[in-house]
């Protein structure tokens, strides 16, 4: 069973490849399986319609101080 599951999501891999659907499954912290009909999950959220990106960091740094 997995920690979590974002249902549905458009995923975006961050590698420039197509966005697709599908489920996000989540353990430990860590992404754990990416496709469809994953099985149970503790906590499932519905994300149909929504974006599910990798996590952005903004580099724009000020080092003159």
């Amino acid at each position: 069973m997995y920690d979590m599951i974002l249902r549905n999501g458009t995923i975006i891999d961050g590698n420039a490849g197509e966005p697709f659907v599908a489920d996000l499954a989540i353990s430990d912290g860590r992404i754990a399986a990416i496709g469809h009909d994953l099985g149970p999950a503790r906590e499932s959220y519905d994300a149909t319609g929504k974006l599910v990106t990798p996590g952005f960091i903004d580099p724009h740094t000020h080092y003159d101080g």
